[in-house]
């Protein structure tokens, strides 16, 4: 078992491995088949096959990737939007200069934003 395990770790190396998307595109694909075992049209269960195949495979080739910048990038916009989504407290902006994100309270009206990284100011209503 040892000689597999070397096997392996030495096959992955370099490779991105697996993180919060490829889950829920494995999730999501099994999801999915298992709801197509329900569906007895043809078509209707055909179609459901695929779109199961082709999350799990989607997560599959995130997997074994060796573009790992590009995996993370990926997977960090997939956090941060859901981090943003359940944030009902505060409003995100991208300063038109440097395009570094800034976080605002929600519900103030119109006000002047100041960027934190280049100090520009610039007027958004929350």
């Amino acid at each position: 078992m040892g000689r597999f395990r070397q096997g392996m770790a030495r096959f992955m190396q370099g490779r991105y491995g697996v993180d919060k998307l490829n889950l829920v595109f494995l999730y999501s694909g099994l999801g999915v088949c298992i709801l197509g075992m329900f569906f007895r049209q043809p078509g209707v269960s055909l179609t459901l096959t695929l779109v199961s195949y082709t999350l799990m495979s989607i997560a599959i080739f995130r997997c074994f990737s060796r573009n790992t910048y590009k995996r993370y990038r990926e997977n960090r916009a997939f956090l941060l939007f859901f981090q943003h989504l359940g944030d009902r407290k505060h409003r995100y902006f991208d300063c038109p200069r440097c395009r570094q994100e800034v976080r605002v309270p929600r519900g103030k009206g119109k006000i002047a934003i100041h960027c934190p990284k280049c100090r520009e100011t610039f007027i958004k209503k929350t």
